[in-house]
């Protein structure tokens, strides 16, 4: 159990270069999907000494959005905006076998359910839609209707949801944690602020096994940890700890390290230029 009371404190910065958009683990790798990247979109590091071991290629990813790895079938998914589609990339052999199937809507970031199939959250169209590892389509959430534009959703092991919603337009930034038939239980969040109960675009989450969740809280530069009853308890990273932007966040429950996707966001554009992740230890 890491320690909720204390903020994380950096241990290592993998190398600035391409934006970051995704950032995973699985066993002993570190999985980091790069931005404005033709090939070699996926790099893979060693999590203990950093060191990059290889370059994963996905064909047809323009533009990539999350990223996340399952343990259970030993790949890692992809969500691709340009294409509403879905990649899976095998990671278990030398080579990495990848296979891609429709969305049918603008996929945002992904996360793995408790049956081993791939979350992804479709902002543009109220839903969260669960795939199998093949591609076929599980099942269909609609969340409630003040969720503009559903970002990110993790399921808990009692079949609920925690989804962050907020984005350009939305009057309403929010966590909220939803019963599977869609309806809401509880929130934490409002209209977008600065405050330590208020967000600005929180864009992306990372839950552990109790239910303590981590919040990316984009435009505050910040990652807000969240009680399981979804109460504010501190920001584990601030904005002192950052160069840049908070995009992406991955928690490693093992080793009690936060992965952050931290990128610089060129004024005026609305494109992010160049990016980093940094390892923050929780113990």
């Amino acid at each position: 159990m890491f320690n909720c009371d204390a903020a994380g404190h950096v241990i290592h910065t993998l190398p600035e270069k391409e934006p970051v958009f995704g950032v995973t683990s699985l066993d002993n790798q570190l999985y980091v999907l790069r931005g404005s990247k033709s090939s070699e979109q996926v790099e893979v590091y060693d999590v203990d000494s950093y060191e990059l071991l290889h370059c994963l290629t996905v064909p047809e990813l323009d533009y990539g959005t999350d990223i996340a790895a399952c343990a259970y079938n030993r790949c890692a998914y992809i969500s691709n905006s340009s294409h509403n589609s879905v990649h899976r990339v095998a990671v278990s052999g030398p080579e990495a076998a990848v296979t891609q199937w429709p969305v049918d809507d603008k996929p945002a970031n992904l996360s793995i359910s408790v049956k081993h199939g791939v979350l992804v959250s479709c902002w543009e169209v109220r839903k969260i839609k669960e795939f199998g590892t093949d591609g076929q389509l599980l099942q269909t959430v609609d969340v409630p209707e003040d969720f503009i534009s559903p970002v990110h959703t993790i399921q808990l092991h009692t079949g609920e949801y925690i989804v962050s919603h907020g984005g350009l337009g939305d009057p309403l930034h929010r966590v909220c944690r939803i019963g599977s038939d869609g309806q809401l239980v509880k929130l934490y969040g409002g209209p977008k602020g600065a405050g330590s109960h208020q967000m600005n675009v929180p864009v992306h989450l990372s839950v552990d096994r109790n239910g303590f969740v981590f919040v990316v809280d984009l435009n505050n530069h910040r990652v807000l940890l969240l009680s399981p009853a979804l109460t504010y308890i501190r920001d584990v990273v601030t904005w002192e700890q950052l160069k840049w932007r908070p995009v992406r966040v991955h928690l490693d429950v093992d080793r009690q390290r936060l992965y952050v996707a931290d990128d610089e966001l060129k004024a005026g554009s609305g494109s992010y230029t160049v990016g980093r992740v940094v390892v923050f230890s929780l113990q």
